[in-house]
C-alpha cells in the first residue's frame, strides 16, 4: 500500500477472495475504460438454528409451584378433595345436608336470604304444617334457591288443593297462596269413605267427624253422578232429612237408604215423578213410618212394600183370622 493508501499488487496474481480479470490497454478497450477488479464476497457459513426449549404443561405446573403460596393452596385443595371424597363415601356429606341444607343454602343464609317467614293464605281444610311439609320449606331452606316451580308442582298434587301460588319476598319472606277444592260430598266404595269435590274428584278419606253431614253416595261410579243424586234430595223436600245414602245400582239407577233402614227403589228413567209419589204417600199415610223393609216405586202406577217378618207374620194371622170368621158366618 502506498503512502495514498492504495494497494499495490499484481493484477495478474490470483488473491484469495478476487477472481483475476485479464489486462487490458487504454486502447485496446473501450473509450475511458479502465482495468477493474471482479470481487467475489466470501460465502457465509450457515449459522446453526436455535433450538426452542418447549415449556410444557409440567414444566409451567412446576414453575407455577416455586410459588410458596401456590403450594399452599395446591396442598391445601388436595387435602380438602380428599375428605370431600371421603365424606361422601362414608355418608357424613348427606347426613351434613340433611341437618344443615346445600352449600348454597348456607351460603344464602349467611348473607340473609335465608326464609325467616311464610305467609299462607287460602286454606281451610290443609293447616300450615300439612302446606309447609309438602312443599319442602323449612329452617334449612333459602330464598334465592328455593325453586318455586316445584314447589307449585308438589302442592298441587294434593287432592285438596286445585290451584297454589308461591311467590318471593326478597330478603326474607315467602308468600303462598292456595286455592282448595271444597269437600262437597261422601262417597263409598269397597268399604273406604272418601270425601269428593262437586266434581267428583276424591279429596281425601273420611278420618273424623267433620264431614259426616255431607251427602253420601255408594258404589262404583256414584262420585260421577253427583248432580242426579243431589237432584233427587231438592225433590225430597222436607224428606230430606230422612235419607242417609243415594246407592247406585248398576250404573243406572237409584236406591235411597232411610235413615230407619227402608231402601227405596227408583226406576232408571224418571226417577223425579218416583221421588214425588214418595213424598205425597209419606205426607198422607207415613209410609215410611210403616213396619216395612223396603218399598218399590219402579213401576210408575203401583208401590210394592216388602214387610218385615213380624210384621208379614201378623198380617198372615190377621188374614187367617177373618178368614175363619167369615167362614163361621156362612
Amino acid at each position: 500500500m502506498d503512502g495514498r493508501r492504495r494497494l499495490l499488487r499484481s493484477l495478474r496474481t490470483a488473491v484469495p477472495g478476487f477472481a483475476p480479470v485479464p489486462f487490458s490497454s487504454a486502447g485496446s478497450g473501450p473509450r475511458g475504460a479502465s482495468a477493474a477488479l471482479a470481487f467475489t464476497a466470501p460465502r457465509a457459513k450457515a449459522r446453526p438454528r436455535a433450538r426452542r426449549v418447549r415449556s410444557g404443561l409440567w414444566r409451567r405446573a412446576v414453575v407455577a409451584l416455586s410459588n410458596p403460596a401456590a403450594t399452599f393452596v395446591f396442598i391445601s385443595a388436595v387435602f380438602l378433595g380428599a375428605g370431600a371424597y371421603g365424606a361422601v363415601r362414608g355418608g357424613e356429606y348427606d347426613a351434613f345436608i340433611a341437618e344443615n341444607g346445600a352449600p348454597a343454602d348456607i351460603a344464602a343464609r349467611v348473607f340473609g336470604f335465608g326464609i325467616e317467614a311464610v305467609t299462607i293464605t287460602g286454606q281451610t281444610e290443609l293447616s300450615e304444617a300439612e302446606v309447609l311439609g309438602v312443599a319442602e320449606i323449612g329452617p334449612r331452606s333459602s330464598l334465592p334457591f328455593l325453586d318455586v316451580a316445584k314447589v307449585r308442582e308438589r302442592l298441587e298434587k294434593l287432592a285438596l288443593v286445585k290451584e297454589a301460588s308461591v311467590t318471593k319476598l326478597y330478603p326474607d319472606r315467602l308468600l303462598i297462596e292456595i286455592e282448595e277444592r271444597q269437600p262437597f260430598a261422601l262417597w263409598q266404595k269397597d268399604g273406604h269413605v272418601n270425601i269428593v269435590a262437586s266434581d267428583g274428584t276424591p279429596l281425601d278419606l273420611m278420618r273424623d267427624q267433620r264431614f259426616v253431614r255431607l251427602p253420601l253416595v255408594v258404589g262404583p261410579g256414584a262420585n260421577e253422578k253427583l248432580g242426579e243424586y243431589l237432584a233427587l234430595l231438592e225433590a225430597a223436600g222436607d224428606m230430606r232429612d230422612k235419607i242417609q245414602a243415594g246407592i247406585l245400582v248398576s250404573g243406572r239407577r237409584w236406591t235411597l237408604k232411610m235413615t230407619n233402614g227402608i231402601d227405596v227403589y227408583l226406576p232408571e228413567f224418571n226417577p223425579a215423578a218416583a221421588m214425588a209419589s214418595l213424598v205425597r204417600l209419606q205426607r198422607d199415610s207415613h209410609v215410611l213410618e210403616k213396619d216395612v223393609l223396603s218399598l218399590d216405586l219402579r213401576q210408575p202406577d203401583r208401590m210394592i212394600a216388602r214387610l218385615t217378618e213380624d210384621s208379614a207374620a201378623a198380617r198372615a194371622e190377621t188374614f187367617a183370622h177373618k178368614t175363619k170368621t167369615k167362614g163361621g158366618q156362612i
